[in-house]
């Protein structure tokens, strides 16, 4: 409950003008700010200036890394307020320097065709280890990064599908399946849950254009960033319950690689959609 509370705080932006927010980070060590984090509070400050309707789709670049000890200050730009659409530009500066741009849209709740794709065919949450039992019975047999990474307090619980990837040197299927929810109850409010699912669409995505080399972002020897991310919000949802993450790799070269993602709720809803490309370059001098 801690992490989650934690989570609220760094989403609850200090409003400086009508357009105006300031967003902190958390203090944990990390040497830049983790790209979740931008993505979820300039959405938050993309939805502080919105009234009565909710953010269907968003689409963000990254351009220097964050300082995590430095405050992050988001400037809204309100492009345009349509009878059914909403765009909103949103700048993260730190240091004088834009550091993440953020186009979103909202669009009114209204009626219309409707289809989807299926879930996958996964086992259920319930069925998979859960963190007390990775930290016990898996956990000694990662890779040192990737042991540590599990070990911090997180405001997301994590039930990875194919867990067993994080214990082999083998290249796999370009697919990853992971249920992810949060550690505690959110309030009510659609637009935190949202803000939350933003913020979780950052994790483990990069990683997973690495499976079919057998390595992980988590690895020395890797040099990772994010560089794009796009995510479609589809129908309602909880960010505190279930919902499956299913990820794919259909492409990695030229130092960049891509994935996309569909999230699902546990009655097989899809509810989002993401997409990302990130910098991912092998560099065996930095092992």
């Amino acid at each position: 409950m801690s992490a989650v509370s934690n989570l609220l705080s760094i989403l609850d932006l200090e409003r400086l003008e009508d357009n105006l927010f300031r967003g902190h980070s958390p203090q944990t060590g990390w040497q830049r700010v983790f790209g979740g984090q931008v993505i979820g509070q300039a959405l938050v400050a993309a939805c502080r200036t919105v009234e009565a309707r909710a953010p269907h789709s968003l689409h963000g670049y990254f351009l220097l890394p964050g300082d995590p000890k430095t405050p992050i200050i988001y400037d809204v730009e309100r492009i345009r307020d349509g009878r059914s659409f909403t765009t909103r530009r949103v700048k993260a500066i730190q240091h004088g320097q834009p550091i993440f741009t953020l186009s979103a849209s909202f669009h009114v709740d209204e009626p219309g065709f409707s289809h989807e794709a299926p879930m996958p065919d996964v086992p259920d949450p319930d069925s998979l280890p859960t963190e007390q039992e990775i930290r016990e019975q898996i956990m000694p047999l990662m890779p040192d990064p990737v042991r540590r990474y599990f070990e911090r307090e997180r405001p997301l619980e994590l039930r990875p599908v194919e867990f067993k990837r994080y214990t082999m040197q083998e290249g796999l299927p370009p697919r990853f399946h992971v249920w992810i929810r949060t550690t505690g109850t959110l309030p009510d409010d659609p637009a935190i849950h949202q803000c939350a699912l933003a913020y979780a669409s950052d994790m483990t995505l990069l990683d997973c254009t690495l499976i079919t080399h057998g390595h992980t972002v988590f690895e020395r020897e890797i040099q990772a960033a994010s560089l794009d991310h796009a995510l479609w919000f589809h129908r309602p949802f909880r960010a505190d319950e279930w919902l499956l993450y299913a990820q794919e790799s259909p492409f990695t070269g030229g130092a960049r690689g891509f994935a996309r993602g569909a999230i699902f709720k546990r009655d097989g809803t899809l509810i989002a959609s993401v997409a990302q490309e990130g910098l991912i370059r092998h560099r065996p001098d930095l092992a």
